[in-house]
């Protein structure tokens, strides 16, 4: 049996993680997406990439619609290597830092806390406020992992695809997913003997 990861995907802006992350995931071939995104994800796909739901769902191996509470990611006896939130907007964090579980994005988070399996949330908001740090915390408090896409200029990225790809690879990391993405730290080396 294939390992699963749940991916869900809101509105924040950085439509491309999730669409990227899919893809690369699909192209390693030993792992089983279950994809859920929010209409506000549409929307923001739609504007940031020009893709549509289509899109998205051809490089998923299952999909899920957001309202379906009844759906096979709601149950902690649905066995996951674990769920990403990429991008994972405020609103959705807040959800899941506080159990409220109105969609079917919140609910698959809040069983993959209480199954103590990982859970990754790629945050895209800044500045922050108080609300926002807190919820953060909170999350943390719970086993969460807040990952928001920072660019790591050390690795020498030349374009938005390569910082793009970088971060995929980074998060893949968290779930102990097997890639070759990542142009890995060395140490300094040379760099010392000046």
């Amino acid at each position: 049996m294939k390992k699963r990861l749940i991916v869900g995907v809101t509105g924040a802006t950085g439509a491309i993680y999730a669409y990227e992350l899919l893809r690369q995931v699909r192209a390693l071939g030993d792992i089983e997406t279950h994809l859920v995104m929010s209409s506000a994800a549409v929307l923001t796909a739609r504007q940031e990439l020009r893709r549509e739901r289509p899109d998205f769902e051809a490089v998923a191996d299952v999909v899920h619609n957001v309202k379906d509470i009844g759906a096979s990611i709601a149950s902690g006896s649905f066995i996951t290597e674990g769920m990403v939130i990429v991008p994972c907007s405020m609103k959705t964090l807040a959800s899941v830092a506080n159990g409220y579980s109105d969609n079917l994005i919140a609910r698959a988070a809040d069983v993959i806390l209480k199954q103590r399996r990982r859970l990754v949330l790629v945050t895209r908001e800044t500045p922050l406020n108080l609300a926002h740090i807190r919820n953060m915390e909170s999350v943390t408090l719970m086993g969460g992992i807040i990952f928001p896409p920072v660019p790591a200029f050390y690795a020498e990225l030349t374009s938005l695809d390569d910082m793009v790809t970088h971060t995929v690879g980074r998060i893949l990391d968290l779930f102990d997913i097997r890639h070759d993405l990542v142009n890995r730290w060395r140490g300094l080396g040379e760099a010392l003997k000046d």
